[in-house]
């Protein structure tokens, strides 16, 4: 789904420019309430962690791979406004270092990564958990539910901006048609991951998932013989089976190893837009990426003949720069809350 440049026309780039940086801006000041000193370290091993999984193409039909995205992921485990911000500082490492995504259509690819794919994932996601049972397994299925849907979503709102900044003479039916087909097929794997993922993070400290809170166990009361709620829920214990720095270590070790050495057997097929471009003509008129020249361009690092060691290497940096920028990023936010929060508007005056 990672757009090139000359895919867009000017206009409607810079128009999806502005829409992400206003975006981002919401995203900023909604983060800062959804992040504290728990929950502030693992976003940004969240982004990290999408950025690895990213590197892992899956088949979905004949010459045809896909990838996660991340949205659904990042807005359950961390909340919407820190997913935007998540997925927004994956997008940009890939585009800067590693030529993943037009630089001048970075405002389309966080309008169509980030800002949609969070923003449907969440709301269908809080729909379900509002009917189903208040458990943890409500909470994998609604996940699993919203990711899927996630990402034909993504790739309708790609054939809409196309529809307006499209560069090429290509029948939008047949655009539409062929981008979210193959996008279903993807959002099943998106599913997968998102679903397990999230379910993993649950089973051991589900007080840090963020979609997980507010689930309540409502007291029962018998009254004249029968069972009836309570008028005030309890909020039902949470049992930490792990440590956030034990947590935090294993899910950096585990992006590490997904970018580092499983990346290398991931699909060579072109990604699902990549396909459409090229069967539909789309990409008639893409433009050399900004940073083809970049020693890390094409997830390979410059003048290392080995392709295992040369992807595996710069997987592991692509992991490494995501984390420390998404945690300084996050590192900010939270410093930024603790500030709104100063001891005189705390204070509490007598009377």
């Amino acid at each position: 789904m990672h757009v090139p440049d000359g895919f867009i026309n000017a206009p409607v780039s810079a128009a999806t420019g502005v829409l992400a940086a206003g975006a981002i801006a919401v995203s900023l000041r909604g983060a800062r309430r959804e992040l504290d000193e728990r929950t502030a370290p693992l976003a940004g091993l969240v982004a990290a962690f999408i950025f690895a999984v990213q590197m892992l193409n899956f088949p979905v039909a004949a010459g045809t791979s896909g990838h996660l995205l991340g949205g659904a992921l990042a807005a359950i485990l961390v909340g919407p406004y820190t997913g935007v911000l998540c997925v927004s500082v994956v997008l940009l490492m890939q585009g800067i270092l590693f030529a993943d995504g037009g630089l001048t259509a970075l405002g389309v690819n966080i309008t169509d990564m980030a800002i949609v794919t969070t923003v449907v994932a969440y709301a269908v996601f809080r729909g379900l958990v509002k009917v189903m049972p208040r458990s943890r397994r409500s909470v994998t299925v609604a996940t699993f539910v919203a990711a899927l849907l996630s990402v034909p979503a993504a790739a309708l709102a790609f054939t809409a901006i196309y529809a307006l900044g499209g560069t090429t003479d290509v029948s939008l039916a047949k655009v539409a048609t062929a981008m979210i087909g193959v996008h279903v097929l993807i959002g099943i794997g998106e599913a997968a991951i998102t679903a397990l993922t999230v379910g993993a993070v649950i089973a051991v400290r589900p007080d840090l998932v963020y979609g997980a809170r507010g689930l309540r166990q409502r007291l029962k009361l018998r009254v004249g013989g029968e069972l009836v709620d309570a008028p005030t829920p309890v909020t039902t214990p949470v049992a930490a089976r792990t440590s956030r720095r034990r947590l935090w270590i294993t899910g950096l070790v585990t992006s590490l190893v997904l970018a580092g050495f499983v990346s290398f057997y991931a699909s060579a097929s072109p990604d699902g837009l990549e396909k459409v471009a090229h069967d539909q003509g789309i990409d008639q008129k893409a433009k050399e990426h900004a940073s083809a020249g970049s020693p890390l361009a094409d997830y390979g690092v410059k003048d290392i003949q080995d392709a295992r060691l040369s992807g595996g290497l710069a997987g592991v940096i692509g992991v490494g720069v995501t984390v420390v920028a998404g945690s300084a990023v996050f590192w900010a936010v939270r410093r930024r809350r603790s500030d709104d929060v100063s001891p005189a508007s705390t204070t509490v005056e007598n009377v």
